[in-house]
C-alpha cells in the first residue's frame, strides 16, 4: 500500500494550515482556496506568496519518502515570472515561516522550473538528500507570480509535485 501524502498551504500571521486545499490559485489575497476572478493579480503587481509543504500522513507500506520535485507546466504570458525557493543547486535549506507578502518575495528568488527537474529541488529537514521515514512534512515551498504592466490577464498553469517512495 502506498504512502498517503497531501499538500498543505499556510497563510496569515498565525501560520494557518489548510490541508489538501481544493486548488492553489495565486491571487491578490493571502488565502487558501481563493477565487482568482474575485482576487486577480493586477498587471504590474505580484501575487501574494504561496507557502506549501508536502505532508506524509501515513507511510502505508513505504519505508521512506524522498527526492521531492516541484515544477509547473504551461506557459507564462509576456514577461510574467513564476518564482520559487525550490532549486536543485545552492539549495537555501529549510525556510522559517513568514506571513506571505505581495511585495517582491525575498524567499522565492529563482524561476520556477517549467519541466520536471532531474533531481530533488525541495528539501526535507533542510537538505535535498533528506528523507521522511515516518509521518512529517517537507521544507516549505515559497512561490509567487510577478507581473509587468504590459502582461495580459487570464493565464493558467499546473503545479506538479512528485516524490519517490521506497518500499
Amino acid at each position: 500500500m502506498p504512502a498517503t501524502v497531501q499538500v498543505n498551504e499556510y497563510n496569515g500571521a498565525g501560520e494557518t494550515k489548510t490541508a489538501n486545499p481544493s486548488d492553489v490559485d495565486m491571487g491578490s489575497v493571502d488565502s487558501a482556496n481563493l477565487d482568482p476572478v474575485a482576487n486577480p493579480i493586477v498587471q504590474g503587481d505580484n501575487s501574494f506568496e504561496k507557502v506549501h509543504t508536502l505532508e506524509v500522513t501515513a507511510m502505508g507500506g513505504s519505508s521512506e519518502i524522498n527526492t521531492i520535485k516541484i515544477w509547473r507546466t504551461g506557459a507564462m504570458p509576456g514577461s510574467t515570472l513564476h518564482v520559487t525557493n525550490a532549486r536543485e543547486t545552492t539549495y537555501g535549506g529549510a525556510e522559517t515561516y513568514v506571513q506571505p507578502i505581495a511585495t517582491t518575495s525575498t524567499k522565492a528568488t529563482q524561476t520556477m522550473p517549467s519541466s520536471e527537474p532531474t533531481g530533488a529541488n525541495l528539501g526535507i529537514a533542510g537538505t535535498l538528500s533528506g528523507a521522511l521515514s515516518s509521518t512529517g512534512e517537507t521544507d516549505r515551498l515559497y512561490h509567487q507570480i510577478q507581473t509587468d504592466i504590459t502582461d495580459v490577464a487570464g493565464n493558467t498553469t499546473t503545479m506538479n509535485y512528485q516524490y519517490d517512495e521506497v518500499a
